[in-house]
């Protein structure tokens, strides 16, 4: 019980901090997302699914290192490790992403959703 209820507030904080931390540059993810330029992995965090130019080099280095900032705090908070909050929020983002949009499923290539 204790288990669900620690995976249960590890999903929820994923999901609140994501909701607030990409309102800024979302217009831009988005738009690189729907170029088909970059997309959500299994691994948490965003890739290149094709040669990208240096802005968007950028912005992925610099929300990389956001999500991977908050996935620290949390796997800190609940005493976990860091791969199994980057693996629930790589699930969380790929189930998020458009349907179009490229997604690299784990020990898989990239596909389109």
């Amino acid at each position: 019980m204790k288990t669900l209820l620690n995976k249960l507030f590890l999903v929820t904080s994923i999901i609140f901090l994501s909701a607030i931390s990409f309102h800024a540059s979302s217009a831009d993810l988005s738009s690189a997302k729907r170029a088909g330029i970059i997309g959500e992995q299994a691994s948490g965090y965003i890739g290149f699914v094709k040669s990208a130019p240096s802005d968007v080099k950028q912005l992925v280095a610099s929300v990389n290192k956001k999500r991977k900032a908050r996935y620290q705090n949390i796997a800190k908070s609940k005493k976990i490790a860091l791969s199994q909050v980057a693996k629930v929020g790589g699930k969380k983002a790929m189930s998020k992403t458009a349907k179009g949009n490229y997604i690299k499923p784990q020990g898989k290539g990239w596909v389109k959703k």
